[in-house]
């Protein structure tokens, strides 16, 4: 399959698939014409890239998991260092977080003290 096809079974873009090629997670081909061509379980490879990419890995924190992504990932038992990569990535996760609500928590102080009204924020 083409690169244009695996982004459309995927819901990804074509760059982004260039970008998982070039991060060692997928690989393809190259048609006489210099096409890229995917095997069709490229598609199961990629899905489950995105789904750990959804929940907060990066490509990086990904690789550990090079050896389950041809299956079902979400089912799959967690190696040790998988589960010591994705404990570590919700720590940073976790600290940006905190941060976040922190500089939230001042404007909304300074926004508050300025107006001399409550500020409801969103969260």
């Amino acid at each position: 399959m083409l690169i244009g096809e695996l982004a459309k079974a995927t819901g990804t873009t074509s760059r982004a698939l260039r970008h998982y090629e070039q991060a060692g997670l997928i690989s393809s081909e190259r048609a006489p014409n210099g096409y890229r061509s995917y095997e069709e379980q490229a598609v199961v490879r990629v899905r489950n890239i995105r789904y750990l990419l959804a929940a907060g890995l990066t490509l990086d924190d990904v690789q550990v998991f090079l050896p389950c992504l041809d299956g079902d990932v979400a089912a799959a038992p967690t190696s040790d260092k998988g589960l010591r990569v994705a404990l570590e990535r919700l720590a940073v996760l976790n600290e940006r977080i905190a941060a976040q609500t922190e500089a939230r928590d001042r404007l909304e102080a300074a926004l508050q003290q300025r107006t001399g009204e409550r500020i409801r924020s969103a969260a």
